[in-house]
């Protein structure tokens, strides 16, 4: 775990956005396409770097204050009208 670390320590934003770029389009910047286990350990090295650089808004996943539709409608109590 510490060699993992002390690898996001040397991530700058120039390294990040191609790590980025790589997992979201699937393939390396020379065309070949990432293993599972490359996907994995990108994305995880991004959540980590995201974590330690980023504010929580900016981060990948970040959902805001989203809120389900269903809870804006009342939904009328058919036990009641029995």
């Amino acid at each position: 775990m510490t060699d993992f670390l002390q690898m996001i320590e040397t991530i700058n934003a120039d390294i990040y956005e191609r790590l980025k770029l790589a997992v979201e389009i699937g393939k390396w910047p020379d065309g070949q396409r990432l293993t599972q286990e490359q996907k994995e350990l990108c994305l995880q090295a991004l959540i980590t770097w995201e974590a330690k650089n980023l504010p929580i808004d900016a981060r990948i996943g970040y959902m805001g204050e989203q809120h389900c539709k269903s809870k804006a409608k009342t939904i009328p109590n058919l036990l009641l009208h029995s």
